[in-house]
């Protein structure tokens, strides 16, 4: 398991060492980040294009989740790592039966995410971290919701960038500026990642630039 210490990663693609894999298996694309980061806007844009591309595709997207699967829980750390992990078990279950999850949930801590990893790798499945980097002051600009300003003055306790921490990722596959970067050339990315290690198979087109 990663150190679990807390830093910040140049916004890049940041690992492509992973085996390509049969593009009729399953994998999970995690998006993790802040509130506001854009993970369910590039979730959104995401799984339909897949979808279009011939795959099965899942979305568990955090909020649903949490009305659903995790019903009940609160927002203290332990509360927090058991939701992250059952949407690591299902997503599991999911793409190792061929389906392509997109998870959209901060997640805020890297040892959940990590053992997210690990379950679903070892059952033969590809696991995508990509960090929806924008940065806290972009996504408190945003705040559609009003959630930072409630977080600010104390109406939300045990917020996540505010009050209480989120780990960045170590060694994500792809980092995403999304303060900074079109939603189109953040899914183009994406999707040139999964093409490039053989989770989607490429479009006419991009087989006639190769």
């Amino acid at each position: 398991m990663r150190a679990a210490h807390v830093s910040r990663l140049p916004i890049a693609d940041c690992r492509f060492s992973s085996p390509a894999r049969s593009t009729t298996g399953g994998f999970v694309v995690w998006f993790t980040g802040l509130s506001g980061a854009g993970k369910s806007t590039l979730t959104n844009a995401l799984a339909p294009v897949l979808r279009e591309r011939g795959l099965r595709v899942e979305v568990l997207d955090g909020d649903a989740v949490r009305t659903n699967l995790s019903k009940g829980l609160g927002f203290s750390r332990e509360d927090r790592d058991t939701n992250i992990l059952r949407i690591g078990f299902v997503a599991n279950l999911l793409a190792r039966n061929g389906v392509a999850v997109i998870t959209a949930a901060i997640s805020p801590y890297r040892a959940a995410r990590d053992a997210n990893r690990a379950l679903i790798e070892a059952d033969g499945s590809a696991f995508v971290e990509v960090h929806v980097a924008a940065t806290l002051e972009e996504c408190e600009a945003r705040d559609v919701k009003g959630l930072y300003a409630e977080a600010r003055s104390g109406a939300r306790a045990g917020f996540t960038g505010v009050d209480d921490p989120y780990e960045a990722p170590l060694q994500p596959e792809l980092a995403l500026p999304t303060g900074s970067e079109s939603v189109d050339a953040s899914v183009g990315r994406v999707l040139a990642y999964l093409e490039s290690h053989g989770l989607l198979p490429p479009t006419r087109q991009t087989r006639s630039e190769r």
